[in-house]
């Protein structure tokens, strides 16, 4: 299940349509851009900013989002983003087993835009959270802000 919201908040999202999240997921991952408002509260927060490709930077990708498969394409194939996206996930199970499903489990993951890396490092951890057997959601707190000029 996806979620995106575009309110500006620090904590993670904690409903969704009216449901505690809790009930329904293990994880949430949240994306969001530090351009917009600071990270949200989360166990685990990620920042896409210095060490993946930046898909604003190539005039063809700049309006589009990491749920564009080009861009999130572009960002995957970036040099250890599998291993980010593997300790991510291995993080959260592992948290998750701790927990004992006793609390909500949060990543957070960020870029300038909250629309490009983040976006597309929150899809792939969540899918392989649930491929992995966990009930995870992905929030995209920002994707739908305007595009940072730079």
């Amino acid at each position: 299940m996806t979620t995106t919201t575009d309110t500006t908040t620090d904590t993670a999202p904690t409903t969704c349509d009216g449901r505690d999240l809790h009930e329904i997921a293990d994880v949430v991952v949240t994306s969001f851009g530090y351009g917009h408002s600071p990270a949200p509260e989360a166990d685990l927060t990620l920042d896409a900013r210095r060490h993946l490709r930046n898909p604003h930077e190539a005039p063809a990708m700049r309006e589009l989002t990491g749920l564009d498969r080009v861009v999130r394409e572009h960002v995957l194939a970036t040099p250890g983003a599998q291993a980010t996206i593997t300790a991510a996930i291995t993080f959260a199970r592992d948290l998750h087993a701790q927990v004992n499903g006793g609390r909500l489990v949060t990543i957070a993951v960020g870029c300038v835009g909250g629309r490009h890396r983040s976006v597309a490092i929150a899809a792939e951890i969540t899918a392989g959270l649930n491929a992995c057997g966990l009930d995870a959601l992905v929030a995209h707190r920002d994707v739908g802000q305007p595009v940072i000029q730079t």
